[in-house]
């Protein structure tokens, strides 16, 4: 959905909230909350989460154990980095060479190996609300997803969204996951969601294609405006959903008459030479378009590898979900993509001096089993897994937390996706305090180590 509101500027102090009385971040402006002298700089001005869903083998990846048993290791080779003594899986060599970038932490864990519940989770920082396989939904209400907090207090003035996901919605089995919406914070701070439809090399809107189709280009001629917006909300009406969508739709529609706003979501602007080093796959040029909206402001882009957690689906570049051919699918597929895709995007974002006001963050649900299954894949593993985070504040080069000699519990400073999160809001400038005033439980620590 779309967001209008006043531009965020600083974060929270707890003096600022006392200062602030009884009033709440849910009802002072932004600008008022600067005046009033309660809010501090933040370190990053934009987030792009990089959602790998299905959830990566860390021995595979970021955290190679070359002296483990084959069984645990596996049959790729570890390569040097540039930083001293650590090593990267084979299939990331540009990544590798780009290491003193970016800060990996290598004890993440989880408290569930059930994608929905583990992705809810990732993505929230809490289990409350999350749906498994068992259709049984966790206790407590559903805690808004991090994309949504950012959305509510660092709100946009300029009519484009605050909150904006490029990928479906995500899917374990046939049911969307809980953890990516805006939950008690209302449709307001629900994402406005793009896809890139690699098959035809361009952009789609799925909440504005109605019938055959419409597209930002086809969106000039106001009459057909006129009709797509009452089929719409006609649509919406059927579905119970107008309460939710009658204010932001007709928002969404003058968004897109927007020339400046149509060409944002255009790839075919950008060089083809720096398209095809991104990768011309879904995720790569998803990735690309991350760096054109947070290039634009946008505080809080995702972009989710997949839409479901299956290593190969009907379309798309597939989940990382890989219970059999871990290892083909990595060095056909998997592996490159990645290494191509992000080191691109920590090229792109510095070139342009973006990577010290953009947060990256490129993390799945949880890791893959050490042992080696007997169809040649890794199984779900909660209990250790990588998190690279680069940009925003972040200081390069550094490697937090270990895990022991099999990958398969963190050796030293374990970290939570409810940390992970708390280190998210940080770098944007949110606090504890500010959490709080909005309802949400503050469940993690702010890993201080990455700042």
């Amino acid at each position: 959905m779309l967001i209008l509101g006043d531009t965020p500027g600083r974060s929270f102090t707890r003096r600022g909230v006392l200062q602030a009385g009884a009033s709440s971040v849910l009802g002072l402006s932004w600008p008022a909350l600067l005046q009033a002298g309660a809010l501090e700089k933040p370190k990053a001005k934009s987030v792009i989460l990089l959602w790998l869903w299905g959830g990566p083998a860390q021995l595979d990846t970021f955290d190679p154990k070359p002296d483990a048993p084959v069984e645990f290791r596996g049959p790729f080779a570890s390569i040097p980095t540039t930083i001293s003594g650590v090593r990267f899986g084979e299939l990331f060599p540009q990544l590798a060479q780009r290491a003193n970038q970016f800060s990996l932490l290598r004890g993440m864990h989880t408290g569930s190996n059930d994608h929905g519940v583990a992705g809810t989770i990732g993505l929230t920082g809490s289990i409350a609300g999350a749906v498994g396989l068992d259709g049984k939904p966790r206790s407590g209400q559903a805690r808004p997803t991090t994309g949504s907090i950012i959305a509510k207090v660092r709100r946009l003035n300029s009519g484009l969204p605050s909150f904006m996901v490029v990928g479906g919605k995500l899917h374990q089995g046939k049911k969307a996951i809980v953890g990516e919406t805006g939950g008690f914070l209302g449709s307001a701070c629900e994402p406005f969601r793009l896809e890139y439809d690699a098959s035809e090399a361009k952009t789609r809107i799925p909440g504005l294609e109605l019938g055959q189709g419409l597209t930002p280009e086809r969106l000039d001629d106001r009459r057909k405006l006129g009709d797509a917006f009452a089929a719409l909300f006609s649509q919406a009406e059927k579905n119970f959903l107008a309460s939710a969508w009658s204010g932001h739709v007709e928002q969404a529609f003058a968004l897109l008459l927007r020339p400046e706003a149509r060409n944002l979501f255009d790839l075919n602007l950008e060089m083809p030479r720096l398209r095809d080093q991104y990768g011309r796959t879904r995720f790569g040029q998803s990735c690309l378009l991350a760096r054109r909206l947070v290039e634009k402001g946008i505080p809080f882009v995702q972009v989710n590898w997949s839409d479901h957690v299956e290593a190969e689906e009907d379309a798309g570049d597939g989940g990382w979900d890989h219970h059999y051919r871990n290892f083909q699918i990595m060095a056909d597929r998997h592996g490159p993509w990645l290494d191509r895709a992000v080191s691109t995007l920590l090229d792109d974002l510095k070139s342009r001096g973006l990577l010290d006001s953009t947060l990256v963050v490129a993390v799945g649900e949880f890791g893959r089993s050490p042992k080696i299954n007997d169809k040649a894949g890794r199984d779900h593993w909660e209990h250790c897994y990588s998190a690279l985070l680069a940009g925003g504040g972040i200081q390069p080069g550094r490697v937090i937390g270990s895990s022991d000699a099999r990958a398969e519990r963190p050796l030293t400073r374990p970290v939570t996706p409810a940390d992970l999160a708390a280190t998210i809001h940080n770098a944007m400038g949110i606090t504890s305090e500010q959490s709080q005033s909005m309802g949400l439980a503050v469940d993690g620590e702010v890993v201080h180590e990455l700042f």
